[in-house]
């Protein structure tokens, strides 16, 4: 945060935002409005997507290089569980600074969404996605605390190795129509159901060349080595690994 006169740790001036948050159980089910219901053509009955999201920031200190109020160069951003491109399902996404920063609405029109700056507190980000016409006419509103310094006070601050925050959630789509189906398909970052049967859909859309990808692309991400992983092979083997010390103890 740039220059105000709270606690380094802590903003005592912390914006207070209002909306949905995502479930407890990190599912998060869409709808669509009337207006969106009738225009979006036929829709698949008891058929959900689902698209696998990661949210969180992710903070370099500055060492030497560090003032009074810029201790830290951070990282805000809404990413593919496994680091896809998200813009198949999300069209634009808003991150609320707080208040002491200059132009604090800030819109990011394309992936990789994300946003960088340079501050010293931790403040509330209030994240709202805005998705495809095609998909969802309703934006969904997260939140997540900015987070610059190591959870233990005991640790020591390294230059070499950020702090990194990171929330899962899982966006579910239900009642979707053929024409979205038929276009998100193949993509990496969503994951489809099993289809009713005799269902047929119109050809899936090629997924984009990988040799093609633009520049900037969330899987040529600089910071994807810093990531945690998501995936679920490993959430099932720490849910294994606690039965076992549940068992030994």
């Amino acid at each position: 945060m740039p220059n105000t006169s709270s606690s380094k740790k802590n903003s005592q001036d912390q914006p207070q935002f209002s909306g949905p948050i995502p479930k407890s159980s990190h599912r998060t089910e869409m709808g669509k409005s009337e207006d969106s219901k009738k225009n979006s053509g036929k829709k698949l009955k008891d058929v959900e997507i689902s698209v696998p999201i990661v949210y969180g920031n992710i903070a370099f200190w500055l060492g030497k290089k560090a003032s009074e109020y810029q201790s830290h160069k951070w990282t805000i951003y809404v990413r593919g569980a496994s680091n896809e491109d998200l813009g198949v399902i999300i069209k634009r996404v808003v991150f609320q600074l707080h208040s002491s920063f200059n132009n604090p609405m800030r819109v990011v029109d394309a992936p990789p969404f994300e946003l960088s700056e340079a501050g010293w507190g931790e403040f509330e980000i209030a994240i709202t996605l805005y998705f495809h016409s095609d998909v969802c006419d309703k934006p969904l509103n997260l939140y997540h605390h900015l987070k610059l310094y190591p959870e233990d006070e005991n640790s020591s601050m390294s230059t070499k190795k950020p702090v990194v925050v990171e929330l899962y959630d899982e966006i579910v789509f239900p009642d979707p129509t053929e024409a979205f189906l038929a276009r998100v398909q193949n993509h990496p970052a969503v994951h489809l159901p099993r289809l009713p049967a005799g269902l047929t859909l119109p050809p899936p859309i090629p997924v984009e060349d990988a040799s093609k990808r633009r520049k900037g692309d969330t899987k040529d991400n600089p910071f994807s080595q810093w990531f945690l992983n998501f995936s679920e092979a490993d959430e099932l083997l720490q849910l294994a690994a606690a039965r076992q010390q549940v068992r030994m103890t």
